[in-house]
């Protein structure tokens, strides 16, 4: 975690403690009072509502009773089983926890010293991709002497009870949690990055071969501390809450606790003569409630388990609300799952690091096109290029990519009735080697990887990308709105992610003197066919080396072939017009690099905007002689700037 900490509305815990002890009285939270007003934005109890500490409820209260266990909490009246479903997530993981529950040793109450006890208690969440502490006072809202949200099993452990309530002033009021999604509460306990999968339109109850993808890809998460959680979503028309024959419950956020290979039958010397089972575990933030079919507590599956094998799996035959069930069963009835990554950044790990770049944005409206910066999905033509755009490099011949867009979280916003998700998403393109403005026309720009346009905080994607320069917009799904959002990108080698802000060479003192750009030329080099070749194998290592001015590109190399698909984009800024761009192709030696041909192009706005094949040319200029290989290409100029 970072060092550096956020205060939520500026409320410093030791300072608040310590007038407290010093004045010998209980905190009371001026910004979360125990009154309707933080428990409510629209509607109101029927029932009286009374604020109790936990002194008021049990003789000993603790934060924790022997320990952390996503066994302690249950869901309360509130509809927040999504909040509760990524706790019972979060005690799974104790270096978790122990950031969201800071200091929790030094929280505890203390029976030797009651005197520094001052009703006080700080949480940390990441919010918005800065980690945040939540002060809040111990005013628990009951009815009848009983919590009436999240509590745990033990009467006199408050740790869920206490979360639940900062979670809740982060997000303006208790009613304000009522929905919601457990990979953004996830998120908000560890900074992970959340990926959504719908298990139904990937036919994962039905092709085995993505079922067993998808279980090693969960497994590996597991292992590698991230979380997971699962729901059966209500279909169109149909209530939430409804229990399923099976006794799943519709609309409701269960926690994955375990995944594992159960091997059935006997083990041998050198290897297994068995059955494997492919297994995961659940848990109702209920508590109770459980899958009933094929290997749930009470079914005929377990007596084929040793009992060796049954204590290695935690297996306990109680109504507690967790359960196991085979990965098929669990494809089959599910239908989502949220699965939250902990992107190991460190170089100090045995595991794959990943490079990351993080970036905070915003969709902004403006009547100017140029300034404006909402301007929607691919769908919008017109404005689609006026948002954000974000460039970086891919530098290995093939890179994985991982690429999180999250907005702003807008249950604070429920009171003036905006507390829903904007559709987002975000598209990439592959462009020019060495663009570095702002992109102004899609011409010889390919779309790479488009993601979901979901109503949800976090949109997730990943994709291997080609060697190579790519812009990354960002986009609320129609024109116009205005919104915050952050970007984090992760690769295996740095990507120098960056924002494009200016549309062209910035107007300087020296640009006056020097000259300033007249022409923009954009040039993508596709192929080329019949080189000479070059060894005795009869190929050749081919790569273009594109000129301008005092410019110049060069592509990647082709190895061992005679005709080369390059995909080579580049882009000039030229003072000069007059003076050509020259494509030049080369075979690649190990001691010097050997002159194939080129190509001598005038690049003006009136020429030819189609693809086209010129023949290759030695040194000189357009009238050289003919030699072997011809290269395809297409240009596009503009005497304005930002037309490209």
């Amino acid at each position: 975690m970072s060092s550096s900490v956020q205060l939520f509305r500026d409320q410093k815990y030791h300072e608040l403690k310590g007038q407290c002890t010093q004045q010998r009285r209980l905190f009371e939270d001026p910004e979360f009072p125990a009154s309707d007003e933080s428990l409510f934005y629209q509607s109101a109890s029927r029932r009286k509502v009374e604020w109790k500490r936990p002194k008021d409820l049990c003789e000993d209260p603790h934060l924790f009773v022997n320990g952390i266990s996503s066994h302690d909490l249950h869901q309360g009246t509130l509809g927040n089983c999504w909040f509760v479903a990524a706790c019972s997530c979060l005690a799974l993981r104790k270096t978790l926890w122990q950031q969201v529950i800071p200091d929790f040793k030094e929280q505890e109450w203390d029976p030797k010293n009651p005197e520094k006890y001052a009703g006080i208690f700080r949480f940390r969440f990441w919010c918005f991709g800065e980690w945040t502490e939540v002060v809040v006072d111990d005013l628990l809202p009951t009815m009848d002497g009983k919590l009436i949200y999240c509590h745990s099993n033990v009467k006199n452990e408050f740790w869920s009870a206490l979360l639940e309530k900062a979670y809740a002033k982060l997000a303006g009021s208790y009613e304000a949690l009522d929905g919601g999604s457990a990979a953004d509460a996830i998120v908000d306990f560890t900074g992970a990055v959340a990926e959504s999968i719908d298990l139904v339109q990937g036919k994962y109850g039905e092709i085995i071969s993505e079922q067993m993808k998808l279980f090693e890809d969960l497994l590996k998460v597991h292992k590698r501390g991230g979380l997971i959680s699962c729901y059966i979503a209500a279909s169109s028309g149909s209530a939430s809450e409804v229990e399923t024959e099976m006794g799943l419950i519709i609309g409701h956020a269960y926690s994955v606790t375990a995944i594992r290979k159960l091997h059935l039958g006997e083990r041998l010397i050198f290897s297994f003569k068995a059955e494997k089972l492919f297994m995961i575990r659940l848990r109702n933030p209920w508590g109770k409630r459980e899958w009933n079919g094929a290997w749930s507590d009470s079914s005929e599956e377990w007596k084929k388990v040793s009992n060796s094998e049954r204590k290695s799996l935690g297996l306990t035959l109680e109504n507690d609300g967790e359960f196991w069930m085979t990965f098929e069963d669990w494809c089959k009835n599910f239908t989502d799952v949220d699965i939250c990554r902990i992107v190991n950044t460190s170089y100090f790990s045995i595991h794959k690091t990943w490079e990351k770049k993080m970036m905070h944005g915003a969709w902004a409206k403006n009547s100017e096109p140029l300034l404006n910066r909402s301007g929607g999905c691919f769908d919008n033509k017109e404005t689609f290029l006026q948002n954000p755009q974000y460039i970086f490099d891919v530098k290995k011949t093939e890179d994985k990519v991982l690429v999180s867009l999250q907005q702003e979280d807008r249950r604070k916003y429920k009171k003036e009735g905006k507390g829903d998700s904007i559709p987002i998403g975000f598209e990439i393109l592959k462009v020019e080697d060495n663009r570095s403005y702002r992109l102004h026309r899609l011409t010889v720009q390919e779309r790479v990887a488009t993601s979901p346009y979901i109503n949800m905080r976090t949109v997730f994607l990943k994709r291997i990308l080609k060697q190579g320069r790519y812009v990354l917009i960002p986009t609320t799904y129609h024109p116009g709105i205005a919104t915050k959002f952050i970007l984090r990108l992760f690769t295996d080698v740095p990507s120098k992610l960056r924002e494009l802000k200016a549309d062209k060479p910035k107007m300087t003192c020296w640009s006056l003197l020097c000259g300033y750009p007249r022409r923009v030329t954009q040039i993508k080099i596709h192929s080329a066919e019949g080189l000479q070749k070059q060894d005795r194998s009869g190929g050749a290592d081919p790569y273009v080396l594109i000129k301008c001015e005092n410019q110049k590109a060069r592509s990647p190399v082709q190895h061992d072939t005679t005709s080369a698909i390059f995909n080579t984009q580049v882009i000039f800024y030229r003072k000069n017009i007059d003076s050509p761009v020259i494509v030049q192709v080369w075979n690649s030696n190990i001691l010097c690099d050997q002159f194939l041909g080129q190509a001598v192009l005038a690049a003006s706005p009136s020429d030819p905007r189609e693809e086209q094949t010129l023949q290759l040319r030695g040194r000189g200029g357009r009238a050289a002689a003919e030699v072997p290989g011809r290269i395809t290409i297409k240009v596009f100029s503009s005497d304005d700037l930002v037309e490209l």
